[in-house]
């Protein structure tokens, strides 16, 4: 993309109104703004991106005003606002002149609306008293709606920031506040100024009012900013005490000291994603920045700190470095949540958490990038122009499957020359912009200085791995020895679109035969087989490549010899990577559903997390396709049989639930075997969950029930109990004061039977005041989860999506995770076709960000309907076998 204008600095002075405007009713701010820029190619047009903004006239009935450095400016002939591309037009008399710098002036007013978007606000209540913060969300195009600006990530500048807002309030911004801060001499307000910002992009500009508070450390500026209760209660403690080791740990891996005077972080009351980078002040959900010891589980802990660690990792790779274009999310989005395992690991070394990926991101993205309707990581840069299509490039591709890319890239070359190339790479293009391919040529080298032995270069490696959708199955065949890959669809009759690489890879394969790991990596593409005689062979190791993998029979029933015998042998990742591979490609029809399920039949001897939880993803799916079918009873009387073990061994090790296991893993997995246990109608768990829900109803100031167990416990208790039980778990959401807690009743109050009080529950996503807005997509979606409410949530998101998708705040809401779980049980011709009815209907609104989720949906409710079909007396047969009385599991 070629610039004619490049910005150089801005100078904006905003004064946000906490009290509404006596005379429109709406809360309101004020701006002025100077941008000083230079011309680099002849022009008579100003194009600079806003939008909601209301311009106050110049002399002459203009928005705005020019001056140049040094000379006279050509006369402004016209202005207009172009609302579909949110453009501010300024027409010129003259020509700007190459070379030249000039300014252009303008003030304004805009709303500070409750759509979590540009500067906004964020409305809390403490001691019984509203209170109103002024806050920003500026990513990927909402600066334009703060004040005019060049809204694109490769037009850096410096930002010169001052606030004015009332005494008792404080004012943050991206660089430290600068001196005193000053009194207005009218009005009784301060003023605060802050120090020029790196060079920078506005999409990581940070601006905040609000009457918080901070927890912080002095050696180096940290600080952790909450609601004044919250840091009162110590529940920023936890955030403080990780984020300097973090910032240790990526100045070691980046070889770069961070690049700026401080740190601050602050938890917000209202805010649509889970964290945003912004330099030097990054914005988060309260859930994911504050944790407190007293209620909030171990799952609560780890997310703050990964969530810590992928935000500190931008300070460097995405805002130092900065992606020239949207099209490329994934190199950003990826790259920081890959990392993220590494500095959480840093910080908590006990618990395990590089090996979790796999679970969280690679089988996860593995979901969708089998489809048809999936997309490369990177797009075309001129397909990805308009707001709404920059943010469908923020999904599960782009982060989950950008992380898994990166970790295998990081295996094969070795995490020293990744480190070295990377490092390179940060120094080559501090405070400027890059293309992907520039990371490619920065890793070759290091691979070159270090003798590093590729079949080919990085950028051939890798560009099919990024330039294609999509990812393979490598199939092992021992009775051959043949290897052979073979792109992988859920759908293996679906037609995909033409790629350039013929869907073919360059793949890392780590193998191991019986217990014997080899150490060399063996390139697929590259040889030709892999000879195993009467050993088993195991494929993948460790999951650090991107693949699934099939094998012959004959290997398939060694592997579950070794799982029935010892399954202990196998390592641990790949006893969950075999659960979710063998399911899948039963899905692809490449292996019988009867060999999935029987890679569950071992599960009574496994007591890790990582295959539990594979399973339970994996047979999560049988329940959604077959809760309405004479399937489902045998079915959940299997997995429950199956399960009572499980629980039984937490029951014994935590000597009768009175304490909590030690490992981190551990500790996840007991949640599983209660919520499971109690799911599928174990008696001594469902009493176990009434008995301590009961006693907490009783006495409400005192819960019995441990914060690890409280979100299975909840829900069980609710989905057991009747409106008494609901209206209490309502009210003590209500008066939560740790955001963790009001979370975990928000979703299991989706888990009542009662389709009443489900139909109240979706009426409230409706009324902010009920439930934040920020809160409403993942009450409709837990709703839909239930299987009573399935329906209830669908007829709910039909009659409402005009008002939900136009007037409730598009900032609001997450459309494309809102489609998907709505539609995640969807496996009948009549579904199918009230979804086509759906898109029909409103197809001149439009989806907007929700486009690629819609037509996800409607492959995955075809693909349901088949699967259904052809696998329902199957999964019936099998059920009854392995229930029969007499029958023992190996």
């Amino acid at each position: 993309m070629s610039l004619v204008l490049v910005p150089e600095f801005y100078n904006i002075t905003l004064r946000p109104r906490l009290r509404p405007d006596p005379n429109s009713g709406l809360f309101l701010f004020t701006g002025r703004s100077v941008v000083q820029f230079e011309c680099l190619e002849a022009t008579d047009l100003i194009l600079i991106h806003s939008n909601k903004l209301n311009y106050t006239q110049t002399a002459d009935g203009h928005a705005a005003s020019l001056t140049a450095a040094g000379s006279s400016a050509p006369e402004i002939r016209s202005t207009w606002l172009q609302l579909k591309t949110q453009y501010l037009v300024i027409e010129l008399n003259g020509k700007l002149t190459a070379g030249q710098k000039y300014q252009l002036h303008a003030a304004f007013t805009g709303e500070l609306a409750d759509d979590l978007a540009g500067f906004y606000r964020s409305e809390y209540e403490e001691d019984g008293v509203r209170k109103i913060v002024a806050t920003s969300q500026m990513h990927p195009t909402h600066a334009r709606k703060t004040f005019p600006c060049f809204d694109e990530p490769a037009m850096k500048a410096v930002f010169h920031m001052t606030l004015i807002h009332p005494p008792g309030t404080v004012a943050l911004s991206n660089g430290k506040e600068t001196g005193s801060v000053g009194h207005l001499l009218y009005q009784n307000l301060l003023q605060t100024r802050f120090e020029p910002t790196k060079k920078m992009s506005t999409y990581l500009l940070a601006i905040i009012v609000s009457d918080f508070t901070n927890k912080s450390q002095k050696c180096f500026q940290i600080r952790i900013w909450a609601r004044r209760k919250a840091i009162e209660a110590g529940q920023g403690n936890y955030a403080l005490n990780v984020t300097g080791p973090i910032l240790d740990f990526f100045q070691s891996y980046y070889n770069i000291s961070y690049p700026l005077t401080k740190s601050d972080q602050i938890a917000l009351p209202d805010f649509y994603f889970g964290a945003m980078e912004n330099w030097g002040l990054v914005t988060y959900r309260e859930t994911n920045l504050l944790y407190d010891p007293d209620t909030s589980s171990n799952r609560n802990k780890e997310t703050t700190v990964t969530i810590i660690a992928h935000e500190l990792a931008h300070m460097w790779f995405g805002n130092l470095v900065t992606l020239r274009w949207w099209n490329e999310v994934w190199l950003n989005e990826g790259f920081a949540s890959y990392v993220s395992y590494l500095g959480a690991d840093y910080a908590e070394p006990d618990w395990n958490l590089k090996d979790l990926i796999v679970l969280d991101d690679v089988h996860k993205v593995f979901a969708v990038d089998a489809l048809t309707s999936s997309h490369p990581l990177t797009s075309k840069e001129d397909s990805i122009v308009l707001p709404e299509q920059i943010m469908e490039q923020f999904d599960t591709i782009s982060y989950s499957k950008g992380a898994a890319v990166l970790r295998m890239l990081s295996d094969f070359l070795s995490e020293p020359v990744f480190k070295q190339g990377l490092s390179s790479y940060l120094r080559d293009f501090s405070y400027s912009n890059t293309v992907g391919s520039d990371l490619w040529i920065h890793l070759e080298k290091a691979v070159k200085d270090n003798n590093v032995s590729l079949p080919r270069r990085v950028d051939a490696i890798m560009n099919p791995w990024v330039l294609q959708m999509g990812f393979p199955v490598v199939t092992v065949d021992t009775s051959t020895g043949k290897v052979s890959q073979k792109h992988f669809l859920l759908d293996p009759e679906s037609n995909v679109t033409v790629s350039p690489y013929r869907y073919e890879w360059t793949v890392p394969v780590h193998w191991m035969k019986d217990a014997d790991v080899h150490e060399h990596i063996w390139w697929l593409k590259e040889k030709e087989g892999v000879q195993s005689g009467s050993s088993w062979v195991l494929a993948n190791i460790n999951v650090t490549g991107y693949y699934r993998v099939n094998y012959d029979l004959g290997n398939w029933e060694r592997l579950f010899a070794q799982l029935s015998s010892d399954h202990q042998v196998i390592p641990l990742i790949n006893r969950a990577q075999l659960v979710d591979d063998a399911f899948n490609l039963a899905r692809a029809q490449l292996v019988s559903t009867t060999l999935a399920l029987r890679t569950t039949l071992y599960l009574s001897q496994e007591t890790e997390y990582m295959p539990w939880q594979s399973a339970l993803n994996n047979l999560q799916y049988y329940d959604l396709m077959l809760d309405r079918t004479e399937v489902y009873q045998p079915m959940q009387d299997y997995i429950r049989k199956q399960v009572t073990p499980l629980f039984l061994h937490f029951k014994n090790l935590t000597s009768n639930w009175s304490h909590v296991p030690e490992d981190h893993t551990d500790q996840y997995n007991q949640v599983n075997a209660v919520l499971t246990a109690c799911r599928t109608g174990l008696t001594e768990c469902q009493n176990l969950s009434r008995t301590w829900f009961r006693q907490w109803m009783e006495t409400p100031s005192h819960n019995p029930i441990h914060p690890n167990l409280r979100s299975a416990v909840y829900c069980s208790a609710v989905a057991a109990g009747g409106p008494a039980e609901w209206d209490f778990g309502w009210s003590q959401f209500k008066n939560a004061s740790v955001a963790s807690e009001a979370s975990k009743l928000l979703t299991a109050l989706a888990c009542s039977a009662d389709t009443e009080l489900l139909r109240r529950y979706l009426s409230y996503t409706l009324n902010s005041s009920m439930i934040r807005k920020q809160d409403a997509t993942s009450v409709i979606t837990a709703v839909a989860a239930n299987r009573a409410g399935q329906n209830l949530s669908w007829d709910f998101l039909r009659v409402q999506w005009e008002f939900l998708f136009t007037d409730y705040g598009v900032g609001s809401f997450s459309f494309a995770s809102l489609i998907s779980g709505v539609t995640a049980r969807f496996s009948t011709p009549a579904e199918l076709q009230q979804l086509l009815d759906f898109v029909e209907e409103h197809e001149a609104t439009g989806f907007g960000s929700a486009t690629l989720a819609v037509d996800q949906a409607l492959e995955r409710t075809e693909a349901n309907i088949k699967w259904v079909q052809q696998n329902k007396l199957e999964v019936l047969d099998w059920d009854h076998s392995e229930l029969l009385p007499h029958k023992i599991i190996a």
